[in-house]
Formats: C-alpha cells, sequence, structure tokens
C-alpha cells in the first residue's frame, strides 16, 4: 500500500497531467485550529499508521472540526486524481456522469439547475467542484476561527459534499482507472480510496447505497468494510442529496421500466 504521506508529492511532481490539478487547492492558514489538525492528521498519515485508527476523532478535539478538516483535505485530493484524468473525460467520452451500466447521477444545485439533470460527466464534476469550492470557502459555513460556530446545517452539508465527491471516484475508477495505472498511480489513488471510505463509514457520512457500484473493489481493498446492500439489475439515476427536492433524504431516485422510486 503506497504512504499516503507521498500522495501529494506523487500528484504534484508534474508527472501526470500537465495541468497537475483540477483547480486551486483549498489550504489553512497557519495559528489557526485548523490548520493544527490538518498537520496532526498529515502527520499521522506520514507515519503510516493503519488508516482506520487514522481516521478516528483524536481525544479532546470537536467533531465539526475533524470533519471539516478532512473534507478540505479530501477536496484537495479528489481534484488532484480528476486532474489526472480530465483529458480523457469528455463529453463525447462520457456524455452521461455514469458509475457503470446501472448508474447514472443527476445534477441539481437550486441555482441553474433546480431540477435533477442529466449533464456529462466533465460538466457534471465540473458543477460539482465549483459547488463544493463554494462551501468550503464560506467562512460561515466553514468557519476558520474558533470565535465562529459551526452552523446546524454542518453535519447534513458536509454528508451532502462527501456524497458527491464519492461519485467522482466511482467515475474515475470504474471509467478511467486504466489511466491511473497507465501513470503508475494506482497505489495512490488506492490508498486515497481506503482513506476516504474509513472516514466516510467511520462517522456514517455517505448512504449505504452510493457504496454500490465499487462494492466489489471496496471488498477487495477495505477487507473488513461492511457488506453493501444487494441491488436489482436496472439502471438507477441518481440525483444529489435533497438539493431542489425537500422530499428527499438521501436524493436517491430509482429509474427503471417500472414508475420512478425514490429510496432513502
Amino acid at each position: 500500500m503506497a504512504s499516503l504521506g507521498g500522495f501529494v508529492e506523487f500528484f504534484q511532481k508534474g508527472k501526470l497531467h500537465p495541468k497537475k490539478t483540477f483547480r486551486p487547492k483549498k489550504k489553512f492558514e497557519p495559528g489557526t485550529l485548523k490548520y493544527s489538525l490538518h498537520k496532526q492528521a498529515q502527520a499521522s498519515l506520514s507515519s503510516g499508521i493503519n488508516l482506520r485508527s487514522v481516521v478516528t476523532l483524536p481525544p479532546g478535539e470537536d467533531l465539526n472540526d475533524w470533519i471539516a478538516v478532512h473534507v478540505v483535505d479530501f477536496f484537495n485530493r479528489i481534484n488532484l486524481i480528476y486532474g489526472t484524468v480530465c483529458e480523457y473525460c469528455t463529453e463525447s467520452s462520457c456524455p452521461t456522469m455514469s458509475g457503470g451500466p446501472k448508474f447514472e447521477y443527476l445534477w441539481a444545485d437550486g441555482g441553474k439547475y433546480k431540477k435533477p439533470t442529466a449533464l456529462p460527466a466533465p460538466q457534471y464534476i465540473s458543477h460539482l467542484m465549483d459547488w463544493v469550492e463554494t462551501q468550503i470557502n464560506d467562512e460561515h459555513t466553514f468557519p476558520v476561527t474558533v470565535d465562529v460556530p459551526f452552523p446546524k446545517a454542518f453535519i447534513p452539508l458536509c454528508k451532502k459534499i462527501l456524497t458527491r465527491l464519492f461519485r467522482v471516484f466511482v467515475h474515475v475508477y470504474i471509467h478511467h482507472f486504466d489511466r491511473i495505472v497507465a501513470i503508475g498511480a494506482e497505489a495512490h489513488v488506492n490508498t486515497c480510496y481506503k482513506h476516504f471510505y474509513y472516514f466516510i463509514t467511520e462517522f456514517d457520512l455517505v448512504p449505504q447505497k452510493e457504496f454500490e457500484p465499487l462494492k466489489d473493489m471496496t471488498a477487495k481493498i477495505c477487507h473488513d468494510n461492511p457488506e453493501p446492500p444487494i441491488e436489482s439489475n436496472h439502471r438507477r439515476q441518481i440525483t444529489p442529496s435533497g438539493v431542489g427536492n425537500k422530499s428527499l433524504k438521501h436524493g436517491w431516485v430509482g429509474v427503471a421500466a417500472c414508475p420512478r422510486e425514490v429510496i432513502s
């Protein structure tokens, strides 16, 4: 297993895509609590500690701060990963944002896309990253100092962010993993995925049904993962969590030959 301590170094040395990253990285300001937690998490990753242990909440730390730091770190890493395949992820090669033949993700943001809308994968991911970047750069939503409290909706928002970021993993693994292998990044991406998976399952931040597209791969590289539920053979369309449709708790809308089914 590759060390996560060398993950960013590997992806930023210019060995991969010439753009190096899909968009600018979000950074923590030195001297802040979140910067300290970020450095603590990075030190643990570099030390080779078991990834399942790394994600647990350190004694005496606030859960919201711990989740906030990881949301930003995962956003940065997934940007780097997608940046290595984005030139191969085009409207012609990926006309839908899908995760294999059974799953299609729809986009809604409450603004331009008020209703769940099918988009080509690069458009979906671009909107996704823009939306996440807006959330984590909003200091009322993601406070940077201890005197600003976290909003009541902070954990639900983080669940939505991490669910959407997980879908980037799904798309990259299923449709572009040959590119990851070709550049020698397979071990690094797998380790990043394990870290992400252990974190979101540790704090129950992503609905179980989202794991279905990668359940076989996850079973191989995350040996202590819970068995995901068995799905039917119908293709599903999956909308973002509750955005643009308040009746959706987790944003799963099943579409097949039968009438539309909402799965929470």
